[in-house]
Order: C-alpha cells, then sequence, then structure tokens
C-alpha cells in the first residue's frame, strides 16, 4: 500500500510540474521531473538553485554521498518554489540556496527577488521544519565579458538584493553566507576573472573557493 501512495504521489508531482509547459524552459522540466522521482532522505544536503549551482559536482566535491544537487539552468524564484515538493517531502537535513540572477536579468526588482525567497524560506519552514536553510548571496557578476550581457549589466541590483537578503535573514533569523565578497576582485565589485570566463558562471577554482566558504556549514 505504501509504494502504491509513493507511485501515485510520484505520478501527481510530475503531473503538476508539466501542467503549464510554457512556463518555464523545457531544460526546467526536464529536471524538475526527474528531481520529482528522485529520493531525498533525512540526511540529505541540497543544493538548490540555477545554473550556477547546477554546474557544480557537488557530492564528488565534498566526497559525500548525502550532498545532492538540484539546481536547474536559468531558473528563477519561482521556478525554485514551484518544485520545492519532492524536496520536502524528504525532509532534508539541509537546503544550500542561491537563485536570483535569472530574475534580475529578466527586469524583475531587488524586493521583488527578496520577497520570493522570503516565501521559499517560509515554505521550508512550513513544511520541512527540521531542515537547516542556507540562504546565500548572490554573485558578483563582471560585464567585461562580451557574453551574458542582460546578467553582467546587473551589478548594482546584486549588491541592493544581497542587502536585502542579509536584512531578511537577520529578521527572520535565517543563516546567510556571504559569497559575494570573496568573489570579487579586490578594490571591486565585479567577479573576479579567475574564477568566471563569462562573467556569470564559475570555473574550477570558483566552486573549490565556494566550499571553502561553506564547508563549515556543511559539517
Amino acid at each position: 500500500m505504501k509504494t502504491v501512495l509513493v507511485s501515485i504521489f510520484v505520478l501527481c508531482n510530475v503531473w503538476l510540474l508539466q501542467a503549464n509547459p510554457h512556463q518555464y524552459s523545457t531544460f526546467y522540466y526536464q529536471r524538475a521531473t526527474l528531481f520529482a522521482q528522485l529520493p531525498v532522505y533525512s540526511s540529505d544536503i541540497i543544493f538548490l538553485g540555477n545554473s550556477i549551482t547546477n554546474g557544480c559536482e557537488w557530492s564528488e566535491l565534498f566526497n559525500n554521498k548525502h550532498v545532492k544537487n538540484r539546481g536547474i539552468s536559468g531558473d528563477i524564484v519561482q521556478g525554485v518554489y514551484d518544485r520545492l515538493e519532492p524536496i520536502l517531502k524528504g525532509q532534508p537535513e539541509k537546503i544550500f540556496l542561491l537563485i536570483g540572477i535569472n530574475d534580475l536579468a529578466r527586469g524583475t526588482s531587488p524586493d521583488s527577488v527578496v520577497r520570493g525567497i522570503h516565501k521559499i524560506a517560509d515554505r521550508v519552514k512550513r513544511e520541512s521544519p527540521r531542515t537547516k536553510l542556507f540562504i546565500q548571496s548572490l554573485l558578483p557578476v563582471n560585464n567585461t565579458f562580451s557574453t551574458f550581457k542582460d546578467h553582467t549589466s546587473k551589478g548594482q541590483e546584486v549588491i541592493d538584493t544581497n542587502k536585502m537578503l542579509q536584512a531578511l535573514c537577520l529578521k527572520k533569523h535565517l543563516t546567510y553566507i556571504d559569497l559575494y565578497d570573496s568573489f570579487k576582485e579586490p578594490g571591486d565589485d565585479k567577479m573576479n576573472p579567475k574564477y568566471t570566463n563569462d562573467g556569470l558562471h564559475l570555473l574550477g577554482p570558483g566552486y573549490l573557493l565556494w566550499k571553502k566558504i561553506i564547508i563549515p556549514y556543511i559539517r
């Protein structure tokens, strides 16, 4: 009976994700419907976000099978919210969230991004109260590269979003992790070129730096 109920739940969740096939990208639905069928356990540590999260092999980076990747390239705040159910039903130990740069690139205001992240945080607390949620700052961008101009032109908006995120975390007693300061160039607010080759996404050394920053929270 339990197996039947789980199967029904998975099928319903896949149907909900596919109910509006034009709301998000085809890649979003490819990944989200896969994630809906992969198990999440109470011992798991979930990395949740967009392409910056999607681009890392997290379990290998930390040499830990309980560290799982739930990143989807191109994802936005609402997209993360809409695919929370398969994650939260597993009551994971920790969630590391990094989301918002694609929203800014679309013209969404920083305060709207932060309101959406607030909604995500409230849902995590409501549906999986034992889960520890870590809100990570947006990374700096670098507009000296010729690609992703819609994203890399949002340097000030990234700064504004991070300030609001930090204030939200203080108010809601959430853990805020500042990635921004470690990734920017000394004396500048641009992403350090040694960590990126397009001004937005990370090279290998960038993921190693990310690991160094958050490993105390993983432990």
